[in-house]
């Protein structure tokens, strides 16, 4: 039989998570559970772009699989969906219907679902482009209490959009979802080193103290007020990049670990940053690193301003 769930959904809970996807975001996590065990109430998490809310999702059917939940969540399942899949048609029985109205059909055979949408603020409030008011498509599912869903927007979006959409504000209770401090995104990044060590087949040459300096320098150079307006995500998402680009780089080069020189080049071809703040974290970062280089006999170029370009393509 056909799956609308199976055909446009990602099961999280299946997923296989080599560290806990949502580090230093307990607050959230507790927060979007006592929401989704609140008779008629999904959750929603707003916040800026590249804040970790997906992240967050991830962190809950990563409990789920640990059975590290209230027993009223065991044996839940959480279905990623794209909600553009839910805008698109599907042919059934030779008839052109709605995937969010095969959806509904769907929700009322199953149970202990979670639907996880992303940008949900697409499929509400916009009745000029079809009748795609959220609340009442999934009306049957929500009200029968055993299918939640947890959506995800940003700040601007639920502003525009939501707000002004009371069926759904009945129905959902919003999770304010702030970017994390520069500390905090630390500990992200050395969280998520394990994962991308798995994911690339090659591991962090140094200790955790050296690598927690090396982590720390990339968090300073995508420090907010360094940061390209109209490119750069929040914390941690922009740190992020910048840390697997250090693993891009050395596999690229055909190594088996990363080093210094790495990181210092995925710092100098960052799109993220400002040009003129490169440069400035670049000086530091020979400074800092000075020894170290020293002990391995490196020398990290020094890049100046109008080499910065035809720096950022040959490094």
């Amino acid at each position: 039989m056909y799956s609308v769930l199976d055909t446009y959904g990602d099961d999280l809970t299946k997923k296989e998570y080599i560290t806990n996807p949502a580090i230093a975001r307990d607050e959230e996590i507790k927060r979007a559970i006592v929401v989704l065990l609140t008779p008629e109430k999904s959750a929603l998490l707003v916040g800026k772009p590249g804040i970790g809310k997906t992240a967050i999702v991830e962190g809950i059917a990563y409990l789920i699989q640990r059975n590290e939940v209230p027993n009223a969540l065991k044996g839940y399942r959480i279905i990623r969906l794209n909600s553009t899949s839910l805008l698109g048609t599907m042919v059934v029985d030779g008839r052109e219907v709605l995937v969010a109205t095969e959806l509904v059909e769907e929700l009322r055979k199953v149970d202990k679902t979670i639907l996880f949408i992303d940008e949900i603020h697409t499929l509400i409030g916009n009745k000029s482009e079809g009748p795609m008011d959220l609340a009442n498509i999934l009306k049957s599912g929500l009200d029968r209490g055993d299918i939640k869903v947890i959506g995800a927007t940003t700040s601007v979006e639920y502003e525009t959009y939501i707000l002004r959409d009371r069926a759904f504000l009945r129905r959902f209770e919003k999770i304010e979802v702030l970017e994390p401090t520069e500390e905090v995104t630390v500990k992200i990044l050395m969280g998520t080193i394990p994962k991308i060590e798995k994911q690339t087949g090659i591991k962090m040459k140094y200790n955790s103290y050296v690598t927690e300096l090396l982590v720390k320098a990339i968090v300073s150079a995508t420090s907010e007020f360094k940061r390209v307006y109209g490119l750069a995500a929040m914390y941690p998402d922009v740190a992020l990049s910048v840390l697997t680009q250090a693993f891009s780089n050395a596999l690229y080069n055909n190594k088996t670990e990363v080093d210094v020189v790495d990181f210092y080049n995925a710092i100098a071809i960052s799109r993220k940053i400002y040009p003129d703040s490169i440069i400035k974290e670049l000086d530091q970062f020979r400074e800092t690193f000075k020894d170290l280089c020293k002990d391995e006999n490196v020398v990290l170029p020094v890049i100046k301003l109008e080499d910065l370009d035809k720096e950022q393509t040959q490094l």
